[in-house]
């Protein structure tokens, strides 16, 4: 049931006006221009992890900045039928998730690959656009040891979004 909410949810996505005042005061300028590139179903999901952080107490700004641009590589190319076919076969056959991914960008299957690897590729754009190292760091899961409280809520919130 919740990937069903999750793709009713990601059919009627909407980013009010309002919500940039989050995104302007976490994100260095750069990486607002980021954020804004990024297709609506995605800046809204971000937005949503990072406002479930802050309901539970999470103030910290690398934490957020990570829960804003998560899902920046996944991009316009990254359909929504592809993200479908991606739950689906990572469900059943991840084999063949990992055989239909296509690194080649020139490729109908390359949103298969980004679908696979767009934590480390959100978490380059994420540093290219000025965030801190750390920023990067939560968005891959790979943090020091003091941040893993920090990236258990990440990862919980954003399951739950």
């Amino acid at each position: 049931m919740h990937r069903v909410g999750q793709f009713v949810a990601h059919l009627r996505a909407r980013v009010a006006p309002e919500e940039a005042a989050l995104v302007c005061r976490v994100l260095p300028e750069a990486a607002v221009a980021l954020f804004e590139s990024m297709p609506v179903a995605d800046r809204r999901h971000g937005l949503d992890v990072a406002e479930s952080l802050l309901r539970t107490g999470h103030d910290d700004r690398d934490l957020l900045s990570a829960a804003l641009l998560h899902d920046a590589a996944k991009g316009h190319r990254m359909k929504l039928w592809h993200r479908v076919a991606g739950v689906l076969l990572e469900t059943v056959s991840p084999s063949a998730l990992r055989r239909l991914a296509d690194p080649d960008v020139r490729s109908w299957r390359h949103a298969f690959h980004l679908y696979l690897h767009h934590e480390p590729m959100s978490a380059a754009l994420a540093g290219q656009a000025g965030c801190a190292p750390r920023v990067a760091a939560f968005i891959e899961g790979d943090v020091v040891d003091a941040d893993q409280q920090l990236l258990q809520a990440l990862t919980m919130a954003d399951d739950a979004s």
